[in-house]
């Protein structure tokens, strides 16, 4: 009996009569049917807005990475009842880690970037804040803060599990509950994840809903905290960017859309080079990973033209290695399309596409797909064309079959390779194969205004490149022109997509209380307790020490230069330095902050466990033989990781700003300490009583 998808709307699971129903890419059997019933978006959209967003305010930026990991293992500990129900989609093992490990790791990812790089709270300080008058009594800076909305989300049908979650993990780390929207071909993946995730019961009430469906007035309803983002075809996304209340309300709309990604393979690259094989492996992958229904997979390969019959030829001989059928044999290398409506759909496109173009390989080289019920399912012969003359050819351009089919096109010198490329009109990837740097340096640049990723590919980053068409959370996805115009991933910066950036006027003091952060100017807290001795609970921003003085002298630099081997003539050389823009020999600048360090450190053992680093250090001004100098040490920043060590203690971060003044008060040096500190030592548990 086919199993109807349900929609998880308001807490609540919806969706009991059968509508559309679904088939196995592999068989034709049905899998699922989607519910008839409709969804009440107005109630999805007020559930988010007065469950949703309350329950995740709650949480700071810290304790929702959190979440974020915990979820993260969670799925990778039951992924295999993903595997399962991915096998319908016509997708291999190897297809299926790309989408199911490859979300769970995006959510992982997304979990360090907030432990690491954001604040505890619920306010991003993008400073430094700077001085706006004369005196500094009055200065600016930039704020980002949760946008108070809901972020709906439009995926396509390629990647039903990563194309949920790499969207889900900013939004959530930013604050903003999701409404996710699975294409319907493949919805039925995406409904096992979600009631994988709710079962979990680790994220917090209306974070995460799901339709199944339509989306109906969902839109209409949006207002202006809301961000929309879509994946999928340039066309459907050209339509959801000028929906009227899209546009009336200015809403955000980020759109990932499908593109003619190319690799160029350079002039210098001969087939007897070992670059020459990997620019044929990453073609043929790019056509049979995921049946070639990627987003960023190759469509256009660009090649020298004497080097034309060589790569054709090694292409085909790759191809015709690749076993298609059902996913669950193990020779099987290449699965099915989604549906045979996308099988359909491809067909129609390389017809298309052969009206300027040949075919080197496709059905006709004995394509027979191996497994029981394979003539039912969504089967596509991996196929390459070839528009020799490619700048006349416009469909090899601007048609795009989404499936395992790329076109060969010939170029005579790097120009004429570039300019094929740009005819993509924008394109989210692409790939240059080339042995010579000086090539790389010329082509890059050019290349980059239509591309929104590029690969450079040789030997030497070959053995560890994540290829041509995978996606990192580190690195920006999205591209120019034709593939969208927008961006998601790309580390912090998709949180920050998430965020309202505002711009902030006041008194230093005044800005270090709204940010949390101490603003150079700002009024301070001396006390008698030396900061080192606080335990991270007791230390407060602007708590800060003004330290004794210490005069630099000549026994100092010599001492310093013969630890540290530094005898750069600025410090040693009388007559060099005389001459030079200072006028007279200087003090080093590590030298100076090793003073300082003596000025402001507390010996003792203490809460303080170590220094990690140094941020923003700069030498400002010379130091010189006889001045004094001095340091100002005050707590800047704190950040609660809600870690323990190995024996149980509890650790915060705290980043410490340093000023090191003068005899006539001017700065001679400026940077932030990075240090661990110690939470103070749990009470032992009180024993019971009989």
């Amino acid at each position: 009996m086919t199993t109807t998808l349900q929609s998880y709307i308001a807490g609540r699971w919806i969706g009991q009569q059968a509508a559309q129903q679904l088939r196995s890419a592999v068989n034709g059997k049905p899998v699922a049917a989607t519910h008839a019933e409709a969804i009440d978006f107005a109630e999805a959209l007020q559930y988010a807005r007065r469950t949703g967003i309350p329950a995740l305010m709650k949480l700071d930026f810290q304790q929702r990475a959190e979440r974020l990991k915990a979820l993260a293992k969670y799925i990778a500990a039951n992924k295999e009842t993903l595997y399962a129900i991915s096998a319908h989609t016509g997708a291999t093992r190897a297809d299926s880690w790309i989408d199911i490990e490859g979300g769970a790791g995006t959510l992982s990812a997304y979990a360090g970037i907030g432990t690491n790089e954001l604040p505890s709270g619920n306010l991003v300080h993008e400073g430094p804040a700077f001085p706006l008058g004369k005196k500094g009594g009055f200065a600016g800076t930039h704020i980002l803060v949760p946008r108070g909305g809901v972020a709906v989300h439009i995926d396509a049908f390629n990647f039903p599990v990563w194309g949920l979650l790499e969207k889900f993990a900013p939004s959530f780390l930013a604050g903003m509950p999701c409404i996710g929207k699975p294409a319907t071909a493949t919805s039925y993946l995406t409904e096992a994840l979600v009631r994988l995730i709710v079962q979990s019961g680790i994220l917090p009430e209306g974070a995460l809903q799901l339709v199944i469906g339509s989306t109906g007035d969902l839109l209409d309803r949006l207002e202006g905290p809301d961000v929309v983002t879509f994946t999928g075809s340039a066309d459907t996304a050209a339509k959801l960017r000028v929906h009227p209340n899209i546009v009336r309300q200015s809403i955000p709309f980020n759109a990932e859309a499908d593109s003619l990604n190319c690799a160029i393979l350079a002039p210098d690259v001969t087939p007897d080079d070992e670059e020459f094989d990997l620019f044929v492996k990453e073609v043929a992958r790019e056509m049979t990973i995921k049946a070639g229904q990627k987003c960023t997979a190759i469509r256009r390969a660009i090649v020298p033209r004497q080097h034309l019959d060589a790569v054709a030829e090694r292409l085909r001989a790759r191809l015709a290695k690749t076993v298609v059928g059902d996913p669950s044999r193990e020779e099987v290398r290449m699965g099915a399309l989604a549906s045979r409506d996308q099988q359909a759909d491809v067909a129609e496109r390389v017809a298309t596409l052969l009206k300027g173009a040949e075919l080197v390989y496709g059905e006709r080289d004995g394509f027979s797909p191996v497994g029981d019920g394979v003539g039912e399912g969504a089967f596509f012969a991996p196929t390459l064309l070839l528009s020799r003359k490619p700048l006349e050819h416009d469909a090899a351009h601007d048609v795009e079959a989404f499936g395992p089919v790329s076109t060969l096109m010939p170029y005579d010198g790097i120009d004429e390779a570039l300019s094929l490329a740009a005819r993509g009109r924008g394109s989210l990837v692409g790939t240059l194969v080339t042995r010579d740097p000086a090539i790389a340096a010329k082509a890059i640049p050019v290349a980059a205004a239509w591309h929104g990723r590029l690969l450079v590919l040789d030997r030497e980053a070959a053995a560890e490149s994540t290829g041509h068409g995978s996606p990192l959370p580190q690195l920006k996805h999205g591209g120019p022109g034709r593939a969208g115009g927008g961006e998601e991933l790309g580390g912090l910066r998709a949180v920050k997509h998430y965020l309202q950036r505002t711009a902030v006027q006041g008194s230093p003091t005044m800005l270090a209380a709204i940010t949390g952060e101490h603003v150079r100017g700002a009024a301070v807290r001396e006390s008698e307790v030396h900061p080192f001795r606080r335990y991270f609970e007791d230390l407060r921003v602007g708590d800060s020490l003004l330290t004794y003085r210490r005069t630099v002298s000549e026994a100092d630099i010599v001492a310093f230069g013969g630890i540290s081997g530094d005898y750069f003539y600025m410090h040693f050389d009388e007559v060099a330095a005389k001459e030079s823009p200072f006028g007279k020999r200087i003090a080093h600048g590590y030298f100076v902050l090793s003073a300082a360090a003596g000025l402001f450190v507390s010996p003792a053992p203490g809460p303080v466990l170590a220094n990690y680093g140094l941020d923003t250090l700069r030498f400002t001004k010379p130091v010189a033989i006889g001045d004094t100098i001095r340091a100002r040490l005050t707590c800047k920043r704190k950040i609660d990781r809600n870690k323990k060590d190995a024996s149980g203690q509890g650790q915060g971060v705290v980043a410490w700003d340093v000023e090191v003044t003068n005899q006539d008060g001017e700065l001679v040096a400026s940077y932030d300490i990075l240090t661990l500190v110690s939470k103070k030592p749990e009470a032992p548990a009180a024993s019971a009583t009989a």
